[in-house]
């Protein structure tokens, strides 16, 4: 402690040095976005998957245009600009295929071999009527190139797979370039390149935001509790050189941000905040008691110090709970964020305890000490609680009861474009293409042929036709394509194009011809559906965004189905795809999140223990830390929040702020006790040395997350209202439930 004493100007220099360092290192931060990133790590259907997608390619590599002219698109300026620019998208650099109405063709079986009919006869606009008639008729098309009503047309492009961000903006740079020469603007987009870039922009902008508001914020706290400019300005100079050196500790590292980045400037911000407080408010007492420079500081560490660390400690384990979950954005967010906590405890006892020594004591001192009028209110409290003891247990049981009913009501039915920025261009775009189109979310089903079987056997094919009528069945599953479209076509183009005949042929004999067919004229769209030795085949469908609950019910209804109606023998269906596997989050989430915070609460417990040294005091400490749990889990209950990734870190952060105010209040009541003071004595000495601090880094707290509300993300909009008034629960707990359990608990 003298050497830190000694050094306080090598410190201080130290930390500007690195803080210099972290905010030039804050250009070469990284942000990233995949879904990728939210599957579940070793789950069996995910090890499935990649294997199954190493022959076929990823289901998300995709982007869908959708171009809009009001009134009908069959209008031949309108054909003539969209056409050009469904050429232009076969040339994208990043582009493998595209396809769009004026670019297909319907086959068409004559004497002289098989000949191209276009859908669209581009060039000839007195048979747009006709066609679009035929367009209707057929229903091949519709919702999928163009909508029910006629007003809209999609090209659609296939991309290389897992493309990175930058190559996702210079690909959408190249389409909007394209759109724009072609003067084709009112459009839509939809895939994964466009929402790799909306979400990294997201991201950009809650990190800039959140900062920015945290920082006044955080401002405007410290001027109205201190009233000195200079230890305002030593305070906010503490907490900002945490959120420096942390963030410039992530770009060294390599961490890529996320979706979940936007919580780290609040978090540092206020966690930087409240250890700061708690440091400050002692030291500031002391001196007010005349104590000098050196033995406050010194006293202050010994007794504040000692506990900031335990509080960051619990803190830090908090969100290490989260490293126990199967997706990767929570481990990362838990890890970051624990190493987040612990980077501002070093900066508070080191950087913060030297500038407390360089600065003159009057700089710091104000004339008039709040301290005194703050303690007036603080025993009021602690009055209170002395005369209404089983007032206050009949309310926290009965608050118990509710909170039970309300987490019983918990569901996880997340609907994906929850997560859209709030009144953007993409969360219009999503929705265009769930009212006119087939939506986004890719279903695939992997067709496993048994034995000697191949994709393309008559028998596999007709057990394929039943396994696809099925999924027809579901009003929420569109776009159901796979090898028997080829042959379906073909058929069709065999009977002049008519649609009655889009079905298998009924004979084996005539399978036969189709195949040999479809091996001459169409093996480029063979190979989509089928891999090189006929083993495995796909249906490739596309699910509407109707809630994971719900989506779950329906492949549960579609697993029987292949367990019961489909010929095993001969052919085995399996359901995978990148939409499958999100949905199962819901499932990882509520295991991981109990088992996260099982051993949180057992961690905690252990170090409760090393410090208290009373098994009474270990379980008065948990009761007022598992209550908030309960709260914020009734809120997601009654307000009929789904529980989905984003919003499972509302637990961990809950978990691990709380339980700084009730160590806080614990161990300085156990220092009281340790001094010689009566039972009342200390609790009385623990309101009026702890209570402040409490309530000050509570209403920081509070109105910390309240900045979410700020947000365009609406996931992060309900964490801020969730955490805000779980944390105010939380301290309500504590100033009124802790005392109680101590005097009913606790022997003089």
């Amino acid at each position: 402690m003298q050497k830190v004493i000694a050094l306080k100007k090598h410190i201080v220099f130290l930390f500007v040095v690195l803080a210099a360092i972290s905010t030039f290192l804050l250009g070469f931060l990284k942000f990233t976005f995949d879904f990728d990133q939210f599957f579940p790590i070793g789950d069996p259907d995910l090890i499935f998957y990649e294997e199954f997608s190493k022959e076929f390619g990823t289901d998300d590599n995709f982007l869908l245009i959708a171009v809009e002219n009001k009134e009908t698109v069959f209008k031949k300026d309108f054909l003539t600009r969209f056409n050009a620019f469904s050429l232009d998208a076969e040339k994208f650099k990043y582009t493998k295929n595209s396809s769009s109405l004026t670019t297909l063709f319907y086959p068409l079986k004559t004497s002289f071999g098989y000949t191209k009919i276009p859908v669209v006869h581009l060039n000839d606009s007195l048979k747009y009527h006709k066609d679009w008639k035929k367009i209707q008729e057929d229903s091949l098309f519709t919702n999928t190139y163009v909508d029910a009503k006629g007003t809209s047309l999609v090209v659609a492009i296939e991309t290389e797979d897992n493309l990175d961000y930058d190559s996702c903006v210079l690909f959408l740079e190249e389409v909007r370039s394209s759109l724009k020469k072609h003067q084709l603007k009112e459009y839509h987009l939809l895939g994964r390149a466009y929402f790799y870039e909306s979400f990294v922009a997201m991201q950009k902008r809650e990190l800039l935001v959140t900062s920015a508001l945290s920082a006044v914020l955080v401002l405007l706290v410290l001027f109205i509790i201190y009233r000195k400019i200079a230890v305002v300005a030593l305070a906010f100079s503490s907490i900002v050189m945490a959120l420096l050196l942390f963030l410039g500790l992530l770009s060294i590292l390599g961490k890529e941000l996320n979706t979940l980045s936007s919580f780290y400037p609040i978090l540092l911000l206020i966690v930087g905040s409240a250890d700061v407080i708690h440091i400050m408010d002692s030291y500031l007492e002391k001196l007010h008691l005349k104590t000098d420079k050196t033995t406050a500081i010194t006293q202050t560490l010994k007794e504040v110090g000692l506990t900031t660390l335990l509080t960051s400690v619990t803190t830090a384990i908090g969100f290490l709970s989260l490293i126990t979950s199967k997706l990767q954005p929570i481990k990362d967010f838990g890890l970051n964020s624990a190493i987040g906590v612990m980077v501002a405890y070093i900066v508070v006892i080191f950087f913060t305890s030297a500038l407390l020594l360089i600065i003159p004591k009057k700089h710091l001192l104000s004339t008039k000490n709040s301290i005194k009028s703050w303690n007036i209110y603080l025993l009021k409290i602690n009055v209170f609680t002395k005369k209404n003891p089983k007032r206050i247990l009949y309310s926290a049981a009965i608050f118990t009861a509710i909170c039970y009913w309300g987490v019983s009501k918990i569901n996880t039915n997340y609907e994906f474009q929850a997560s859209f920025p709030k009144n953007s261009v993409l969360a219009d775009d999503f929705s265009f293409f769930q009212t006119k189109y087939s939506g986004f979310r890719p279903l695939e089903v992997a067709i496993l042929a048994q034995g000697e079987n191949k994709i393309t056997d008559f028998k596999i094919l007709q057990e394929i036709d039943k396994m696809e009528n099925k999924l027809k069945t579901f009003k929420d599953i569109r776009e159901v394509t796979s090898v028997n479209l080829l042959f379906k076509g073909i058929n069709k183009a065999h009977h002049l194009n008519k649609k009655e005949f889009f079905t298998l042929p009924k004979e084996e004999k005539t399978y036969n011809l189709y195949n040999r067919d479809i091996k001459k004229v169409a093996r480029k769209q063979l190979q989509k559906f089928v891999n090189a030795d006929n083993s495995k085949g796909r249906i490739s469908a596309k699910v509407l965004d109707i809630g994971t609950d719900s989506l779950i019910k329906v492949y549960e209804d579609l697993n029987h189905f292949i367990t019961t109606k489909t010929d095993s023998s001969l052919v085995r269906f399996r359901l995978t795809g990148k939409g499958m596997l999100l949905d199962k989050n819901s499932v990882y989430i509520r295991n991981s999140l109990l088992q996260g915070l099982g051993i949180g609460l057992i961690l905690v417990g252990i170090i409760m223990v090393i410090l208290f040294k009373d098994i009474k005091l270990l379980i008065i400490s948990l009761v007022p830390n598992i209550l908030p749990l309960l709260f914020a889990g009734a809120l997601l209950g009654f307000l009929e929040i789904p529980l989905e990734a984003t919003i499972s870190i509302v637990f961990a952060i809950v978990f691990g702020i709380a339980v700084d105010d009730t160590i806080h209040f614990l161990g300085r009541y156990k220092l009281c006790r340790f001094k010689g003071l009566s039972k009342e004595e200390a609790i009385e000495k623990t309101f009026k040395e702890t209570g402040r601090a409490l309530i000050i880094t509570t209403l920081l707290l509070f109105f910390g997350f309240m900045v979410l509300v700020f947000s365009i993300h609406l996931p992060s909009i309900t964490i801020g209202l969730l955490l805000s008034a779980t944390l105010l629960t939380a301290l309500i707990l504590d100033l009124l439930l802790l005392p109680v359990l101590i005097r009913k608990w606790i022997k003089e």
